[in-house]
């Protein structure tokens, strides 16, 4: 069963990453045909300041290249989540039923939170390339993303708590520690530092490569945990992350955007917490962790100190700034993000 089970997943994840590849040309010819990209580039930082740094770096990417990319994520995985547990219900056959990873018990819940998600960031997709919103360039007001998210995060953590009844968390190499009602708000911040995390997107391909690594080292913690289904669907994701990686290699001819990023951090949380890797999750997206804290220690130093740290943040855009070209600092960044998904996965088989 283990042979069978390991052809499984990487079968759906050549599978996924084959036919995402195969209808991109249909979803770039729609976004290039609408013009669907930022009609401004944005000027300002996430305090309200203005960010001359970010907008002469990318004043002529953001009005030229389409967002919505992260359609090619969430629709595939879908389509291919339906696709087999319809071929398993109306044909008889031992591959047939293998292959639909749909089950209650692993993937309903990631699934829904995945498109749920991704249509929040849908929404302010359109309205970034409709330049309505109150932000320059449009799209929702950071407020009420915020809102959802966390409304995201608190029904994932009542599913958990009440339906799955999980209350204990996973200590690497030390064991199980009941943590009682405190699990319900952990879930939630740990559902919001994911969604911050998005903030690593703004390089060719540097969103995507962080995410398929991540996902694909969870895939081989949920089949290591024998949650093969669970590991199925990281792995649908990985491939067409890995798609849209061929499309998004400098240049990039479409950017993941909200409807991408939204989906795929609250999904990674969900799926961190069915693993019971949450502890190692900051290891795994150690990526995430260093570009949120740069912006902290940015937005700490103006507040405090009046002056800034970094020339821009996240850091990405610091180096940026620096000199190095977006190509270097993406190679670079997978770099780390490997070398931190295999500590993180060894801590947890360790356990």
């Amino acid at each position: 069963m283990f042979a069978i089970n390991a052809i499984k997943i990487l079968f759906l994840l050549a599978f996924s990453s084959f036919l995402a590849v195969l209808w991109t040309p249909l979803l770039t010819h729609f976004l290039y045909k609408y013009k669907l990209w930022r009609k401004t580039a944005r000027t300002k930082t996430i305090d309200g300041k203005p960010a001359p740094v970010f907008y002469g770096l990318h004043k002529k990417r953001e009005v030229t290249v389409p967002r919505m990319g992260g359609l090619l994520i969430w629709i595939t995985t879908l389509f291919i989540a339906f696709l087999f547990a319809a071929l398993a219900k109306i044909f008889d056959g031992f591959w047939l039923e293998k292959l639909n990873f749909l089950s209650r018990d692993q993937t309903w819940l990631p699934l829904a939170t995945l498109v749920s998600a991704a249509l929040l960031g849908l929404s302010d997709d359109i309205l970034q390339v409709l330049g309505k919103g109150k932000y320059t360039g449009g799209g929702i007001r950071f407020t009420r993303r915020l809102a959802v998210v966390l409304l995201i995060g608190i029904v994932g953590a009542l599913w958990f708590y009440f339906k799955l009844e999980w209350h204990s968390l996973y200590i690497p190499l030390v064991g199980d520690l009941e943590i009682g009602f405190w699990y319900l708000p952990l879930f939630v911040i740990t559902v919001l530092a994911c969604w911050a995390g998005g903030i690593i997107d703004g390089i060719d391909g540097l969103a995507g490569g962080t995410f398929a690594i991540m996902f694909a080292a969870f895939s081989v913690i949920a089949f290591s945990n024998m949650q093969y289904n669970l590991a199925a669907f990281s792995a649908v994701i990985t491939g067409t992350i890995l798609a849209f990686l061929w499309f998004n290699i400098p240049p990039a001819r479409f950017y993941m955007g909200e409807s991408g990023m939204i989906g795929l951090t609250a999904t990674l949380a969900v799926v961190a917490f069915l693993t019971d890797s949450v502890l190692v999750l900051p290891i795994i997206g150690g990526l995430l962790v260093i570009e949120v804290g740069s912006v902290l220690i940015q937005l700490f130093s103006k507040k405090f100190f009046g002056k800034k740290i970094f020339l821009c943040t996240p850091i990405h855009h610091h180096l940026e700034a620096k000199g190095w070209s977006p190509a270097k600092i993406t190679m670079r960044f997978w770099i780390l993000g490997m070398v931190f998904a295999v500590i993180g996965v060894v801590i947890k088989l360790l356990g």
